[in-house]
């Protein structure tokens, strides 16, 4: 693939399976955030309309195009350096590379779809160039260790997976096998990194609004929530994010297969 159709593929994967999962993605924030009012499927539809169930999606898809199209770019490009002999550990490290630079390019994005996901009527902002003006650069960061933190080896932990998945033809005959393969690879790289995940939205939201708990980093922030919620606060939502990110990286995976057979050479 040349540099540009890599680009293409990570942007046009990644903006395919966030829309079509945008509810689901909704759902795991709201529960994530359940102290916030109004955070539940029904009142969204019931003072907003189901177009909301949607909502903050457009400013997802102008983050999760680009990010996914550095991520798979530099995933593309690492991988073929060969720097380790295991497929396995290159396809590790070479995920851990692409993620790192697409996270902190994209990461203020991330930080404002949230923003826009859990308000209710724009009662805090309006539009996600209204985000910009009203929060500093600094507080749309919040949260970036704890994001590099756990999604980095969520990243090289789905690569991972799916290339042993793909590269060993399980399920060679089952229809739909890229989808499958996609499923299972997002679904096992979040049950060991969840956690992470959920502290990393709570710290998003610092200052978004006076229900929100407050929180002084990372390490307070793991203290306060199995203090207040128990071991297993720290994985409320995770059923929600399984219903949402097995269609979500069953797409994304597929999609990649199928731009790449287009396009008849391997990533």
């Amino acid at each position: 693939m040349t540099e540009k159709y890599d680009l293409f593929c990570g942007a046009f994967a990644g903006i395919v399976s966030r829309t079509f999962t945008a509810p689901l993605e909704l759902r795991k924030l709201q529960l994530q955030n359940h102290f916030i009012p109004n955070t539940t499927i029904r009142s969204v539809i019931q003072k907003e309309g189901i177009p909301h169930l949607w909502k903050g999606n457009f400013t997802n898809c102008i983050r999760i195009g680009p990010q996914s199209a550095i991520n798979f770019t530099i995933f593309n490009k690492t991988k073929q350096l060969g720097i380790f002999d295991s497929p396995s550990v290159n396809n590790y490290f070479s995920g851990t590379a692409g993620a790192f630079v697409a996270t902190i390019m994209t990461y203020p994005l991330d930080n404002a779809r949230t923003r826009l996901a859990l308000q209710t009527n724009k009662g805090h902002y309006s539009s996600l160039t209204d985000i910009f003006r009203k929060v500093p650069i600094k507080n749309l960061y919040k949260g970036l260790g704890m994001t590099l933190t756990g999604f980095l080896p969520y990243n090289a932990l789905s690569f991972t997976f799916y290339g042993h998945l793909r590269d060993n033809k399980y399920f060679e005959n089952v229809p739909f096998k890229y989808l499958l393969y996609g499923g299972i690879a997002g679904v096992s790289a979040v049950s060991i990194t969840y956690p992470s995940d959920l502290v990393r939205r709570r710290l998003q939201l610092q200052g978004f609004d006076k229900s929100v708990p407050q929180y002084n980093g990372i390490f307070h922030c793991f203290k306060k929530i199995v203090r207040s919620e128990g071991i297993t606060g720290l994985y409320r939502g995770l059923f929600a994010c399984y219903i949402k990110l097995f269609p979500t990286m069953a797409i994304n995976f597929a999609t990649l297969e199928y731009l790449k057979n287009i396009n008849k050479q391997q990533f």
